[in-house]
């Protein structure tokens, strides 16, 4: 899944953010419909932006979600040491797709 390159824009929910999620966070014993770590899920559109501290539609600055996954601001850094990280190119992504509305689509 690390193959998956997010564009510069009109990054989507379902073909670029999803399957990062799955891979990277919506697994057992994290953030699945079963273990919710933290109280997450991130398995779908609905359960990654129900919290809108997590997802902060337009300002990822200001989204627990970036802060986890870059390790700032005093995010408990995402996924766990043991886990592979996200790409430079996921991470960017994952700004852009919340920057641009963190639209479902």
């Amino acid at each position: 899944m690390d193959s998956v390159i997010i564009p510069d824009k009109n990054v989507s929910f379902q073909a670029h953010i999803q399957p990062v999620m799955l891979l990277k966070c919506a697994f057992s014993g994290c953030h699945d419909d079963q273990s919710r770590a933290g109280g997450m899920s991130f398995t779908n559109y609905f359960n990654t932006v129900a919290d809108l501290t997590i997802v902060v539609p337009f300002e990822p600055q200001n989204s627990r979600l970036i802060w986890s996954i870059e390790g700032i601001s005093g995010g408990t850094p995402m996924p766990p040491p043991a886990y592979p990280r996200m790409t430079a190119n996921q991470i960017k992504g994952f700004r852009t797709w919340i920057g641009e509305g963190a639209k479902n689509n």
